[in-house]
């Protein structure tokens, strides 16, 4: 089991320092870091950090808004996560 991070950014000129002091204080051993949207479908953090979660693994997220574009999808992407026995929390 392992802990991992996602941040996201919706511009360049927005800072994540905040997301990723919180990410680090909650134990992720990595963090991922999208710096686009919340409501582009393509960020490409937001995938290698899904497609590295294994069973047992803890995603770590600072706000629901951040991997997720809607409740649609976040209720898609939680199903998902559920099945391969991921779980997710906020800090």
């Amino acid at each position: 089991m392992a802990r991992f991070g996602y941040a996201r950014v919706s511009t360049r000129r927005q800072k994540d320092d905040s997301q990723i002091d919180a990410l680090t204080a909650a134990g992720c051993e990595r963090i991922w870091v999208d710096k686009a949207s919340g409501k582009l479908a393509r960020r490409p953090e937001w995938d290698k950090c899904f497609d590295h979660l294994r069973r047992g693994d803890e995603l770590v997220i600072t706000r629901l808004s951040r991997p997720f574009r809607s409740v649609r999808h976040m209720t898609e992407l939680a199903a998902q996560l559920d099945e391969r026995a991921v779980s997710i929390w906020s800090c």
